[in-house]
């Protein structure tokens, strides 16, 4: 019996029509998604996938023709050999053919309702069953991803081509088909490989991913960063989830077309229905209800069997949308059944171009293909597996061959591409690009790369103020290629008002042979400095002089000569916890209109400097953290994940000279919330208290303020500098972000592309009568103003409040706020109102 059904089995399996191949484009030979083969004169069908491959199987043998269509393209009919297995691979030519116009005119245009809407009711369904079509939904799942970016100068003319400059450039350019996205003439400039393998488990939740191979164009790091270069493109170009509610798209959130309040947003169509594949799929296209607001336009095809699921999209965006620098974007996303009949995301292919003029001129053209096999479900990894950081890379993952990525690709790079590391090695040995790329660097970075140390930056060697007058500076940092263990920092300064030199020395080594600035960090730090300051202005590790804040609205006389030497130790976590161990000695002493006073016996008399000594421990949680990270900056990424620190500061009496015995506690909270459609709000809120008695107004908190013409986030734009001391203090800032929700629906700021902002800083505080020089004799006197009335104030009377109304994305780059302060305003020099910018480049 059993020889009997396997000679049934073998004569079954002859009878089998078995065909295999890929179908590209003849012109350019690139593979071609979603393309419809089938048996002719037969409704078996199949599709092929992203790389433009299929299989098609009948266990009839009599079909004899494929038959081949595409949309644009030319259908073709192939001759094949009945019941064989056989490879056959067809090119496909565009149908130029131009069909007459046909005018359809309808008597009126029917209103789009949600209600009784089948495509609304589709997806509807599509939304309920989200949760079911998820990767969340298994309780374990792994599978294997290789990314590729891409990266040119885009829609370069002939003319730009041939210039004189790019004569010996020639070899770099490559060419495409003028209609697709960046043009005829691309310039490869940045190309980035991945390969990882990935693991998912539910509960404890963990997502690993380890990073086997990594491969990037590397440039000549006194030009260009390659680090900062590869986080900020990793930055544009994140995972699109269908599934989430919001998908992340530059810098900005958009909201998904399946997300749970869509049909609010968005019109749904049902277009057609593909009834030759199984399971049958419904194409659903959708368009933004408003062209401007952050959205998606394109098609969903969604699965008929029950799950609802997707099975791919083709996302791109209305050209009127509120989303600066981008000319075109297309998102394809292809889904595969799992054993269990869900579905799951097996390619994702992002391109965007982006450029200056939207309409024309040169621009910056890329794209992120993501490919992943290999899955599968509910199969359990060892505890260690997903234990530790969400991302690791594998020892040597940057050093892999040729071979290994030729063996590991799961597609195959076309030649031009695959070019471009060679072309970008050949280019940087090219002098006129050696003398570009420095001049490049100069003006962005504002450093001059000498090799082992650069100058800079350029934006500090002129600035001016009232105590100084003309203040020329000069100074420069060491870089990796004097050493990656120890950096130095250092400038020169001095002031032709006062006559006096200023100067700082900073020397740094890294403990765990990395740069300080790489995650996680790990250094020592010593620094001396002797330098001008403004009271309330919280010294950073070396003060920036950046010319356009040397103008300043008011009185800004009022200053601090200081000393500081500092020791510190920073150590970092690999789960983004950090501690800070510091020792400060430092010496104030005042300069212009600031003195030190303080009454002894009747009379008052002069403090020529207030002497401190203190120990310091910083606790930080940055969960998820991520940053613009390079050779000599490190630059957090705002996202979602909140910001916890806890500061404590003890100053010793008797210790090296100080003064004082006091304790100063900060807690801080930092989180953006993103609010879909409406936006985003960033929020700070923060508490202090210093314990302590008898501790002078230079030690107390003195409020940040700002008397600059610039809109200061963290600081209290209305404020003038040393108005307001406090030794306890709660504060609260809200920044909220419409992106356009408003003025997208009023038709000028609709074509200007505003945006409209909200902001509200409010500060509670006081000062305790042990530390209030009303109270205490042998405190310094809270210091005067110009007329000899009441300069600097306590809280105590209620909390100093201001709030904004702005305007954003003027020009794509400025912000104009129009500030009000509500509260102490008999305060002298008190400004009610006060118009602020910033300049800020978003997406």
């Amino acid at each position: 019996m059993l020889l009997v059904l396997l000679g049934f089995s073998l004569a079954a399996t002859a009878q089998n029509t078995v065909v295999k191949g890929t179908i590209t484009d003849a012109k350019t030979h690139e593979p071609l998604g979603y393309v419809t083969v089938a048996f002719a004169g037969s409704t078996r069908a199949a599709s092929t996938n992203d790389q433009g491959k299929f299989t098609l199987t009948a266990t009839d043998s009599h079909y004899t023709q494929l038959k081949v269509s595409f949309v644009g393209y030319k259908t073709v009919l192939k001759t094949i050999e009945a019941g064989k297995e056989q490879m056959v691979n067809i090119a496909l030519w565009e149908d130029k053919q131009v069909l007459n116009e046909v005018v359809v005119k309808a008597g009126k245009k029917s209103k789009y309702h949600n209600k009784g809407n089948p495509a609304v009711e589709l997806i509807r369904k599509v939304i309920a069953h989200k949760n079911q079509n998820r990767l969340e939904n298994y309780n374990y799942a792994e599978y294997r991803q290789y990314e590729r970016m891409n990266f040119y100068l885009s829609n370069l003319s002939e003319k730009f081509k041939n210039k004189r400059l790019f004569k010996n450039y020639q070899f770099m350019f490559q060419e495409q088909d003028s209609t697709a996205i960046g043009g005829k003439n691309l310039l490869p400039i940045y190309m980035e490989e991945k390969l990882s393998q990935n693991y998912y488990r539910k509960a404890p939740y963990a997502k690993k991913q380890i990073i086997e191979g990594t491969k990037q164009v590397k440039y000549d790091e006194k030009f260009i960063d390659n680090q900062g270069l590869s986080a900020y493109f990793n930055r544009l170009y994140q995972d699109i989830n269908i599934y989430d509610n919001n998908v992340s798209l530059v810098t900005n959130q958009l909201l998904s077309p399946i997300a749970d309040h869509s049909p609010d947003f968005y019109k749904f169509f049902i277009t057609d229905t593909l009834k030759d594949q199984s399971p049958q799929l419904i194409e659903l296209s959708f368009t933004p209800r408003n062209t401007n607001d952050l959205l998606f336009e394109g098609k969903l095809y969604v699965t008929m069997d029950g799950n609802y699921a997707v099975e791919r999209a083709l996302l791109t965006v209305n050209k009127n949308i509120n989303l600066n620098f981008v000319r075109q974007m297309q998102t394809t996303l292809a889904f595969e059944k799992n054993a269990d009949g869900k579905y799951h995301l097996s390619q994702s292919d992002l391109k965007m171009e982006f450029g200056i003029n939207k309409n024309k001129g040169g621009g910056i053209y890329g794209e992120r293909k993501v490919i992943l096999d290999s899955f599968m479900v509910n199969k359990v990894q060892a505890k260690q597996v997903y234990d530790g950081p969400a991302q690791v890379y594998a020892m040597n993952s940057d050093s892999k061959d040729d071979k290994y990525w030729t063996m590991s690709r799961p597609d195959t790079i076309p030649p031009a591409q695959a070019g471009i590391y060679k072309n970008i090695d050949s280019l940087q040995t090219i002098p006129s690009f050696k003398r570009t790329a420095d001049l490049v660097t100069l003006f962005v970075a504002g450093y001059k790369n000498l090799g082992p140390f650069e100058v800079g930056p350029v934006n500090t060697f002129y600035s001016f103020n009232p105590v100084e007058g003309f203040r020329g500076r000069l100074g420069g940092r060491s870089t990796p290629e004097f050493s990656k263990r120890y950096y130095f920092e250092t400038y020169g300064a001095y002031g032709t008002r006062d006559q006096q030199f200023k100067y700082f020395l900073s020397s740094t080594y890294s403990l765990n042979n990395k740069s300080i600035y790489a995650f996680p960090q790990s250094y020592v730090r010593a620094s001396y400095q002797h330098d001008t300051k403004i009271p309330g202005q919280e010294l950073q590790f070396v003060e920036e002089d950046n010319f356009l804040l040397s103008f300043k609205r008011g009185n800004n006389d009022v200053w601090l000569y200081n000393n500081i030497f500092r020791l510190d130790y920073v150590h970092e976590f690999e789960n983004h916890f950090s501690y800070h161990v510091g020792f400060k000695k430092w010496d104030q002493s005042p300069a212009g209109a600031l003195y030190f006073k303080n009454l002894v016996g009747a009379q008052l008399s002069n403090v020529n400097e207030v002497h401190t000594s203190e120990v310091s421990l910083e606790l930080r949680y940055a969960p998820h953290e991520r940053f613009y990270q390079g050779k000599l900056y490190r630059t957090p990424i705002i996202d979602r994940y909140p910001i916890f620190t806890l500061r404590y500061n003890q100053g010793i009496n008797g210790l090296w000279g100080g003064n004082y015995n006091y304790q100063n506690v900060t807690a801080n909270i930092n989180k953006r919330f993103y609010l879909s459609q409406l936006g985003y709000t960033d929020v700070t809120a923060e508490g202090n208290y210093i314990f302590g008695n008898g501790i002078p107004f230079p030690l107390l908190d003195i409020h940040h303020a700002n008397q600059t013409y610039a809109f200061q986030l963290q600081s209290y734009n209305l404020m003038n500098f040393l108005e307001f001391v406090s030794d306890h203090y709660a504060s609260i800032n809200i920044d909220h972000n419409f992106n356009g929700f408003f003025f997208n629906k009023v038709p000028l700021f609709k074509k200007l592309k505003w945006r409209e902002i909200v902001d509200v800083k409010a500060l509670w505080g006081g000062v305790r009568s042990q530390n209030n020089p009303a109270n205490n004799a042998s405190l310094l006197r809270f210091p005067l103003n110009g007329s000899g009335s009441a300069g600097t104030y306590t809280l105590n009377n209620g909390p100093y409040v201001e709030g904004s109304v702005g305007v954003g994305n003027i020009l794509k780059l400025l912000r104009v706020d129009l500030v009000h302060r509500f509260t102490y305003l008999d305060n002298p020099g008190a400004p009610a109102w006060g118009i602020r910018t910033m300049i800020k480049f978003d997406f």
